[in-house]
């Protein structure tokens, strides 16, 4: 695929993928959706190496301001649900990638920019980072998981509040309450996110892959967490990262970790 909107850029086993449409704040068009489809389901299991990713927006004003809002005119319930469909179903792949995600959000992460970043597994924010989920001001409630993902992280009372009255969160008090991993002065957000990645791919990559699914079952209502927690670990046990990790540790080394 010619991707016309992601700009990617990979190096040292890291694709930062930057949203450009740096005009329209990097709202969230259906182009901009296909093309982040097929980067998490095709593109990015043949980069050879692959530490992770790190998602950001084009410019200083927006990690991503919404979804573009002039393709929702119109719609009919129908196509409204399918519509939301979409987005919840390129959400939950990137929630399910087997390598870390990192939102870098250098400015506005609002409505399905909030989602988005939401749905990575760690987030930098910039000092001027700001998020919320202001639907309500359309007539509107999140469609790409918003509601449920928001209070996953920072709690129900809080976010039932901030989605109905579509106040906004600074990047600080996004940290307070536990939306974001840490805030870094505006301009080194994309950088504190490699770093992490680089920090994380010294770890063993299966275990990591684990880790991400164990997560996640957490908060799969069909999926019991505790049962599938052990059975990942009996899955780990058999791995030869397992057997060099328990082995340098026993001779006081560096693990080798080979992703097998």
């Amino acid at each position: 695929m010619q991707y016309q909107i992601l700009q990617i850029a990979i190096e040292n086993g890291i694709a930062v993928v930057t949203i450009s449409r740096e005009k329209a704040l990097n709202a969230l068009n259906r182009q901009t959706m296909d093309e982040l489809r097929h980067f998490f389901s095709e593109t990015a299991s043949s980069i050879e190496g692959l530490k992770g990713v790190v998602l950001t927006g084009a410019g200083e004003k927006a990690f991503v301001a919404g979804a573009d809002i002039t393709e929702f005119q119109g719609l009919s319930p129908e196509q409204g649900q399918a519509l939301a469909q979409r987005g919840q179903d390129l959400f939950f792949l990137i929630e399910k990638f087997s390598k870390p995600v990192v939102a870098a959000v250098n400015g506005f992460a609002l409505g399905g920019g909030c989602e988005l970043a939401m749905s990575c597994h760690l987030r930098i924010a910039g000092e001027k980072a700001r998020f919320g989920q202001p639907e309500v001001n359309l007539g509107l409630i999140p469609g790409y998981g918003g509601t449920q993902r928001l209070i996953q992280y920072i709690g129900k009372t809080k976010a039932t509040e901030l989605l109905m009255t579509a106040d906004m969160l600074g990047a600080e008090e996004a940290l307070r309450l536990g939306l974001v991993n840490s805030v870094v002065p505006a301009g080194e957000e994309v950088g504190k996110a490699v770093e992490l990645i680089e920090k994380i791919a010294t770890k063993a990559p299966v275990a990591i892959s684990k880790i991400i699914e164990t997560v996640n079952a957490y908060f799969a209502e069909e999926v019991d967490g505790f049962a599938y927690e052990v059975a990942a670990f009996g899955q780990c046990c058999a791995t030869e990262d397992f057997k060099e990790g328990a082995a340098a540790f026993v001779e006081k080394r560096k693990a080798a970790f080979t992703g097998k």
